[in-house]
């Protein structure tokens, strides 16, 4: 099946904006924390140690700004219609593609050749975009249990005694780590599966034509040649 249009309505610039932020800062999350758990680059620890808190919180700011906003920033529901709802919808379950779980995870394993027609994101896509925010506390809550300032804070020290102490804090959070990075694999084959197009448009905003869905009959309705004039 031809590919959809991707318009800026589906991705507005606040959004955008956010990811480049979350790309940036799990890559140096990634980098400082591998120096901290090997420090195979002796002399640089403290930096890499204050980078790593830094950006912990930009992370973590980030992804408040992105769940808070998204019951007020609109955007289109579904891929190849400039149609705006509250951004908050399109994560929630929609008529457009309800019970597609099955049929998402055949074309995503190459089992089905043509892709379901759907909203904005796949349902393999919301799952995993709903686990987000929860691995970013996850990662946040073990980190603040590894650093010195609030390592002993009764919360944290409580949470690390259970755990078995301060290596098993460690390791966890060194997984957990690994788990983003799967994550932002998964993340990057998932939107590449349909075509380039949603890379165009996340990271240079640039609109691509193909076909224009309505969100109302939940199907495609025409074309629209926007490549031929972009």
């Amino acid at each position: 099946m031809a590919h959809l249009a991707h318009y800026r309505e589906a991705h507005p610039l606040a959004y955008v904006i956010t990811h480049w932020i979350n790309l940036i800062s799990i890559v140096v999350l990634s980098f400082t924390g591998f120096v901290i758990h090997f420090p195979f680059l002796p002399g640089i620890m403290g930096i890499c140690r204050g980078t790593h808190m830094f950006f912990a919180i930009v992370l973590v700011g980030n992804m408040l700004f992105r769940v808070l906003s998204s019951p007020f920033i609109k955007s289109a529901p579904a891929m190849g219609t400039r149609e705006q709802v509250r951004d908050i919808f399109s994560f929630l379950p929609q008529k457009d593609n309800r019970h597609q779980l099955i049929p998402w995870i055949k074309y995503y394993l190459f089992f089905k050749k043509e892709h379901p027609l759907s909203g904005k994101y796949g349902v393999p896509q919301k799952l995993a975009y709903l686990l987000v925010p929860c691995l970013i506390v996850f990662i946040a809550f073990t980190g603040l249990c590894l650093w010195v300032p609030t390592g002993n804070w009764f919360l944290f020290a409580w949470v690390t005694d259970l755990v078995g102490g301060i290596h098993t804090i460690r390791l966890i959070h060194y997984l957990t780590m690994w788990g983003f990075l799967i994550f932002t694999a998964l993340h990057i084959y998932l939107s590449i599966a349909n075509g380039l197009a949603p890379l165009r448009m996340i990271f240079f905003w640039k609109e691509h034509g193909g076909k224009v869905y309505d969100v109302k009959i939940r199907n495609i309705v025409g074309d629209d040649p926007l490549d031929d004039h972009a």
